[in-house]
């Protein structure tokens, strides 16, 4: 039996995309990653091809996706950061990275992108983070792949969660909590198995241009 081409995900050390990794493996599918984190605890052991996002380095970053037909791409910065030892830590550098990696795919002959953007993005105008999403999907829908998905998720929560758990550890500990505005805003979080499980449906039943908005 020939065994399945690998799947690229970026991040499979990390948050949403290790769950990722693990349902695709779950599956019997070969799953690669491209990581900033390679010395990241590996749960997967030899089942994880693993290689570095080689953005400085677009011949090897081609090289590391070749073989490969999908991209499940999770990268991405939370925060601007500039300063020394955090080159390229900004939402404009994630941007050009992306663009890169994009560009490195199609060299690699992948034919199919699942991209993950940020809930509406148009509603954030203005803002870097917004931004640069909302530039991306633009990049991803012009990059030339035969098919590409684009899947917004709003607010994910879970084990190993940042902005929930923080939230949930200063309501326990803090005995004044600030809201924006009259705190009448509504919020529907996805579990980030969940999440995981639509990026791989996304990536195993692919309809081009779908967009999806990820929200429980």
């Amino acid at each position: 039996m020939t065994s399945p081409a690998p799947i690229v995900v970026t991040g499979a050390l990390s948050y949403s995309g290790r769950r990722v990794a693990h349902l695709l493996l779950d599956r019997g599918q070969r799953v690669r990653t491209l990581t900033n984190s390679p010395h990241r605890p590996n749960p997967f052991g030899d089942a994880l091809e693993i290689h570095p996002l080689a953005f400085d380095n677009p011949a090897a970053l081609t090289r590391s996706m070749e073989g490969a037909a999908t991209l499940i791409n999770t990268y991405w910065v939370r925060f601007n950061r500039r300063g020394r030892g955090r080159a390229g830590f900004t939402h404009a550098q994630a941007v050009a990275n992306t663009r890169t990696l994009f560009k490195a795919a199609r060299a690699a002959g992948v034919s199919h992108v699942v991209h993950v953007s940020i809930l509406n993005p148009r509603g954030g105008r203005g803002l870097t983070y917004y931004d640069g999403k909302l530039e991306l999907e633009d990049a991803v829908a012009r990059a030339g792949f035969e098919s590409y998905e684009i899947v917004r998720p709003g607010v994910l929560f879970g084990r190993g969660d940042i902005l929930v758990n923080n939230i949930a550890w200063a309501l326990r500990h803090v005995p004044v909590f600030g809201v924006f505005g009259d705190g009448r805003y509504a919020l529907r979080p996805l579990h980030v198995d969940d999440f995981a499980a639509l990026l791989v449906d996304r990536a195993l039943n692919p309809i081009h241009g779908r967009t999806t908005d990820a929200i429980a």
